[in-house]
Parts: C-alpha cells; structure tokens; sequence
C-alpha cells in the first residue's frame, strides 16, 4: 500500500528524517519508536503530505505522493494527534464534524456516527459536550471522529501518552481489536515497546533521524541492528 524510497526530508537546512526503503502492507499496523526528536512525528507528517521530501519518494498504491490531487489524497487518510482537538459542541456533533463537511446525507451521517460511538465505547455520551470528557472519553471521540470517515490509512501520534495507565491499556486494547477487526492500514508513533507490541504487526526503530530497523518486537529485542538500537532499547523502561 505505502511504498518509501530513499526519502530524505530536511527542515531549516538540518536533515530530520532519512529513510531508505520501508513498505506497508495493507491491513497492516506499523508501530513508530525511537527517542524524542528521532524523526517519528515527522514520518507520519510526511505521509500525510503536510511534509515534503528533499530526496525520493512516497508511493501510495503505486503513484506518487506529489501526483495525487490533494482533496483525493486527503480523503484517504484520518490523523488523531495526542491531544483531541475537540470542538466546543456534543459528542456525537463532534464524530459526525467529517462526514458533514463532505456532503455526507443526514441519515448515513447519523448512522455510521451511532455505529463509530459504539465501536469506540462512547455511545452513552453522545449528547454530553466535548468539554465535559475525561482524557479517556475524549480521546475515544477523537478516535470515533477519524474512523468514522472509514479511511484507508489512519495515522496516530501517541494519542495515548497523557492517559492515565488503567485507561491507556484498555483504550490500546479496544484499538487493536477495531483495528483488525477493520483491516485499517495504520501508522502509531509511541514512545513505549510495549505498547507497540501490542497494537502493531511490525515495529519501526527511528534513531537520530534514521530509520535503523524494522521487524517484530522479539526480533528487535533479542536481535538489535545496530548499537544505536541497542542503546535505545536499553533507555526504555522495563
């Protein structure tokens, strides 16, 4: 589905991100680790076309980034950022914002709007105000609003990391479950192993702006690239 090509993005003069070959599958969860200024957010910037190479390119589904119209490309993808961005209006107004911005019909809207709280377990809140959630509950919307738009890539930047543990690990756990029950092709920045084993099929290892490995958690553990992996590994918290 996603095919990476000697890409090189710089930004002020200073190369942020070097990545020479990575596909994604479709279907497929990848899970981005690595230190902070690694290079993770901008990886999944650059997807989203909000970045632009210096150097090679993005394929998506054969065709290059920089040939697709922006609205067609657009409409294939949904970002959740760690904070939810919610707007000042009910639960359910919020997971529907998407759909009616495309001109979807009320009846579909109110449909597949009903279908997406419940999947992501807010339902019950649907009139409630975006400013009246818990961390957990609004992230949960935020979830709701990017899956409702059925994408065909979902690109997700710790959108767990200011969560409380006991709420992180179920909101991980019903995520995977959506995820592939779905069949949604998704890119997840963390800073945690952990919990890129459990949401993802494949880890990708970024350090010092580059991409060092990517494999399966076991592979990665018992059998580090490099000893910038091997480092990073050691940092993280058992």
């Amino acid at each position: 589905m996603i095919q990476i090509r000697d890409l090189l993005i710089e930004r002020n003069g200073l190369k942020v991100l070097q990545v020479d070959s990575l596909a994604i599958q479709r279907g497929e969860t990848l899970a981005v680790v690595g230190p902070n200024g690694a290079g993770k957010s901008t990886l999944l910037l650059a997807l989203a076309r909000l970045l632009y190479p210096s150097q090679g390119e993005i394929l998506y589904d054969g065709k290059p980034l920089k040939d697709w119209k922006e609205l067609e490309y657009r409409r294939k993808i949904s970002f959740v950022f760690q904070a939810p961005l919610l707007m000042d209006m009910t639960v359910e107004q919020n997971v529907a914002l998407g759909l009616k911005f495309r001109g979807v019909p009320k009846q579909e809207i109110s449909q597949r709007a009903g279908k997406w709280m419940k999947q992501l377990g807010v339902e019950a809140l649907a009139k409630r105000r975006a400013g009246q959630l818990s961390g957990g509950e609004a992230q949960r919307v935020s979830l709701a609003r990017a899956l409702v738009l059925e994408p065909e890539l979902l690109l997700l930047d710790e959108p767990f990391s200011a969560l409380d543990p006991p709420t992180r690990a179920k909101l991980i756990d019903d995520l995977s479950t959506l995820l592939r029950a779905h069949q949604r092709t998704a890119v997840f920045v963390t800073h945690n192993l952990n919990e890129a084993a459990t949401l993802s099929h494949r880890i990708a290892v970024l350090v010092g702006g580059v991409l060092r490995q990517v494999g399966t958690a076991g592979q990665i553990k018992s059998n580090p690239a490099d000893e910038t992996v091997a480092a990073f590994l050691q940092e993280l918290p058992q």
